[in-house]
């Protein structure tokens, strides 16, 4: 398996595999591969990874930026991460994630927000932080990681593609 950035050739298959991958998921709404197009649409996708393998995409993740308290901090919320249901469980949305986050962490981003399982993504050192909110969900599932200096305080806001 290979992880690298997506190319333009890549999106057909970005979306398919979104939409697959968010089909059954009980967290999932359908919008998950409009979102992708949307931020990609707008230049506001800063990091899309793809792990492939064989010429066939497995897996995607996204990041973009956020603000919090309206001030771009160099923040970035990560997700969608979408890998195809008969390779989930493999190591490829965390190989994705890893190699996000050190993309991220070399390019000098200050740090990673999330919603998500807390279970999962606190072994990529992400947990709920006091003072940091996403309003409308429940504080433990959603999570940061600084990647250089501290953890903000105040209210995240995703990129408008996210509705």
């Amino acid at each position: 398996m290979h992880i690298r950035q997506e190319r333009r050739a890549d999106e057909a298959a970005i979306h398919d595999l979104t939409a697959v991958a968010f089909a059954d998921h009980p967290h999932g709404d359908g919008s998950e591969p409009m979102i992708v197009k949307r931020l990609r649409d707008a230049g506001a996708l800063q990091l899309s990874l793809v792990a492939e393998e064989a010429g066939e995409i497995l897996g995607h993740v996204a990041f973009s930026p956020v603000t919090i308290s309206g001030e771009d901090l160099g923040w970035l919320g990560l997700g969608p991460v979408s890998v195809l249901p008969a390779r989930q469980g493999k190591g490829i949305g965390s190989a994705l994630i890893r190699a996000g986050l050190e993309h991220l962490e070399q390019a000098g981003a200050a740090g990673v927000v999330l919603l998500g399982e807390p279970a999962y993504y606190a072994r990529f050192g992400f947990a709920a932080r006091a003072g940091l909110v996403l309003p409308g969900v429940p504080a433990v599932y959603f999570m940061a990681r600084a990647l250089r200096g501290d953890i903000p305080q105040g209210e995240v806001a995703y990129h408008p593609a996210f509705g």
